[in-house]
């Protein structure tokens, strides 16, 4: 079978070609590449393997190219750029496991050992790069065959290769939730899902670090939602994010039940992709930094999905479980929960070997605020309820009102109607109290060095009270957010305790 037209094109294809009719050497280009051809996806990264040393073929590629090539020789494999492509090299290989590890033990092989080795159909089909067929589709397993059928299935007994390496068992729920479209939706053989039900456990012998990163490409496809209900019907998420399976269920007392809490979190995590998608194709959304010296902030359009984002929106009501209660009179409450799930995600993020920095701190502050917007929707809007708003979520704001929306998952349209119109109001609101008050990255007018200057005072307590009272006089809106006026208050409150100013 030859490949369709244009799919070899790039001049990098012809180098690699007439390098391996120089070399005596056999070269295809395998793998993700040519899966992505067949559905029509843009593709740079391109591996190519040899049957020989991927080394040495190369080195002798860049030598053509006159590009620089980065040698990996613990991993056999080398990796060059060219044109915006990243080529990497490899030599065919065949593998053998011992069950405790999911390393490798390796032993030089053809193309055919290679495509038997590797996790799925869809990414074992090979083009020849001989001169004699080049482009001709190397197709043993019938890959052609499962991606037009949207079927992922492995090329040998998915209880070999998902034992060998369950991290396959990760890749194959990725690959089925990335590649779906609203025109081909992927599937997971059954076979492979009972199979790995039974390797389930065998999830232990991987780093923390090779799952989170599955995690993370999950997250940031378009409906990352399928790939949390895959994993919990192939029983992999108990060994993965078991308090999300705490969600899951619903309790009923004197015939009342609550929200099933685990098909909620996931709709409002395809909510909240979808509609950051929008917003961002729409230039809406902005990314902030800090300069060195701390004193400005950096803005950027926002171009690609946020991860973090993501994983706020999977994890805003995982305080729910704990916090469950029933009260005859109101029903099933769930006070507090974005406290306790505030409060769980920094323990959350450590297990899975997430940063712990400000994208950590990002995600806490929206899970504890996620039902603020909800809460000025069902209360009065007013101007201080939306100040302290502005002034707790900062630049994050944006972000927060899109998570809120997405919340937002009513199956009465009546209501979900009525909320939408009320969160619109606030989101109005909110623009007209941050062009007056600029309040969303709020610094105080009275610093603790102005105070100490004007009475003549070293470090206290009573400099944290003054600044404190400003800072609510401003919020409630009682002062506008100026100088003059805050020194004013300052001057107020010191004579109330005493102080009086420095002599000049």
């Amino acid at each position: 079978m030859t490949v369709v037209e244009g799919h070899l094109d790039r001049p990098i294809f012809k180098i690699v070609s007439q390098t391996a009719r120089e070399t005596g050497v056999r070269a295809f280009v395998i793998g993700g590449y040519v899966r992505d051809c067949f559905l029509g996806r843009s593709c740079n990264d391109i591996d190519i393997v040899v049957e020989g040393s991927g080394l040495e073929f190369a080195k002798a590629v860049a030598a053509k190219t006159g590009s620089k090539v980065s040698l990996f020789e613990n991993f056999g494999t080398a990796m060059l750029r060219y044109k915006g492509d990243e080529i990497e090299f490899v030599g065919a290989r065949k593998e053998s496991y011992r069950r405790e590890s999911r390393n490798p033990i390796v032993e030089n092989g053809t193309l055919e050992d290679d495509q038997q080795r590797r996790d799925f159909t869809i990414n074992a089909m090979a083009f020849s790069l001989q001169e004699e067929n080049f482009g001709e589709l190397v197709d043993p397993f019938g890959g052609i065959r499962d991606l037009a059928a949207g079927i992922i299935r492995t090329p040998l007994d998915p209880d070999t290769t998902y034992s060998d390496d369950p991290l396959r068992m990760l890749r194959a729920i990725r690959f089925a939730t990335k590649l779906s479209t609203p025109e081909l939706h992927f599937t997971i053989v059954p076979e492979s899902l009972e199979s790995m039900r039974r390797n389930a456990e065998r999830l232990k012998i991987l780093s923390q670090e090779r799952i989170t990163e599955e995690l993370n490409k999950m997250l940031i496809t378009p409906r990352p939602s399928e790939a949390f209900r895959l994993m919990d019907e192939a029983n992999l998420l108990q060994y993965i994010l078991p308090e999300l399976l705490a969600l899951k269920g619903v309790e009923t007392v004197e015939g009342r039940g609550h929200k099933e809490n685990f098909s909620h979190t996931l709709s409002v995590l395809d909510n909240t992709a979808a509609a950051e998608i929008a917003a961002i194709e729409r230039g809406e959304l902005h990314d902030y930094g800090v300069t060195l010296d701390g004193s400005t902030f950096t803005e950027e359009v926002r171009t690609a999905p946020c991860l973090w984002l993501r994983w706020a929106a999977l994890l805003h009501d995982i305080g729910k479980p704990a916090s469950k209660r029933y009260d005859p009179s109101t029903g099933w409450t769930f006070h507090g929960h974005e406290m306790i799930g505030a409060k769980m995600v920094p323990r959350i993020f450590k297990k899975l070997s997430l940063p712990l920095n400000e994208k950590m701190k990002y995600v806490q502050k929206l899970v504890k605020l996620h039902l603020r917007p909800i809460a000025l929707v069902d209360d009065e809007v007013t101007d201080s309820a939306v100040r302290r708003l502005l002034f707790e979520a900062g630049n994050d704001i944006d972000d927060l009102m899109l998570l809120c929306n997405a919340d937002i998952t009513s199956k009465n349209p009546v209501k979900v109607a009525r909320i939408r119109s009320n969160f619109e109001l606030v989101k109005q609101k909110m623009v007209e109290v941050e062009a007056r008050d600029e309040i969303r990255n709020f610094k105080n007018p009275i610093t603790g060095e102005h105070i100490m200057e004007v009475y003549g005072i070293g470090p206290g307590k009573v400099i944290g009270i003054i600044k404190e009272e400003v800072k609510e006089a401003i919020l409630d809106g009682r002062i506008a957010n100026s100088f003059e006026e805050a020194d004013a208050l300052m001057r107020s409150l010191a004579e109330g305790l005493g102080l009086n100013e420095a002599a000049k």
